[in-house]
C-alpha cells in the first residue's frame, strides 16, 4: 500500500498558511511569557527595596511617611544669627581646602515668605574652575546641607597662577537650615 502525499495549489496554501499561523501563535505566546518573566522580576525588585526601606524607617524611628534628614544635615544654633555664623564659618573652610580665600561673605535679610528655618549667606572668592568644581561638589554632598540657589562668574584679568587655569571671582548664594537649639 502506498500513500499518495502529493497536495495541489490549494492545499498546499492552505497547508503552508496553517503552520504560519502556529508560528506566529507560538512566538507571540513566547513574547508573552517573556514579558511576564520581566515583571515579574521587576516586581520582586521593586518588593524587596520597599522591604528594606521600610525596614530602615522602623529602626531610625518611624516617622509617618515624612523622610528624614539625618541631624548633621542641619546647623544647630539658638538663632538665626549663630547659625548664618556657623554656615560661614563651614563656607569658609571649605573654600580654603581649595587653596582660596573669602573675600567676602554677607548674609541678605531674611523675607517674610521665606522659612524660618532656612539662612541664606552670599559669599564672593577668587578660585580656578577646578577648584569651583570641587567646592560645589563639597556644598551639595556634605553636611551640613548646603543648596547652591545662585552662581555669578567673572574672569579676572591677568590673574593667574603657576597652572594653565584662569581666576574667576565666584559669587554663590547659599542656603542652609537650620534647627532652634535651647541657648
Amino acid at each position: 500500500m502506498r500513500l499518495d502525499l502529493r497536495l495541489d495549489r490549494e492545499e498546499g496554501a492552505a497547508l503552508g498558511a496553517l503552520a504560519a499561523l502556529v508560528i506566529v501563535c507560538g512566538a507571540g505566546a513566547l513574547f508573552a511569557l517573556g514579558v511576564r518573566s520581566g515583571a515579574a522580576e521587576e516586581n520582586a525588585q521593586h518588593r524587596e527595596t520597599l522591604t528594606r526601606l521600610e525596614a530602615a524607617q522602623k529602626r531610625a524611628g518611624g516617622t509617618g511617611g515624612r523622610a528624614v534628614a539625618p541631624e548633621a544635615a542641619f546647623l544647630a544654633a539658638p538663632t538665626a544669627a549663630l547659625a548664618s555664623a556657623q554656615l560661614q564659618t563651614y563656607v569658609t573652610r571649605l573654600v580654603a581646602a581649595q587653596h582660596a580665600a573669602l573675600a567676602s561673605s554677607n548674609a541678605p535679610p531674611t523675607t517674610s515668605k521665606e522659612a524660618a528655618d532656612a539662612v541664606r549667606l552670599q559669599a564672593t572668592f577668587d578660585m580656578e574652575l577646578s577648584a569651583l568644581q570641587a567646592l560645589i561638589y563639597d556644598l551639595e554632598a556634605g553636611t551640613p546641607y548646603v543648596f547652591v540657589e545662585a552662581l555669578s562668574l567673572q574672569p579676572l584679568d591677568g590673574a593667574r597662577r603657576g597652572g594653565s587655569q584662569p581666576f574667576l571671582r565666584v559669587t554663590l548664594n547659599l542656603r542652609a537650615h537650620w534647627r532652634r537649639t535651647a541657648s
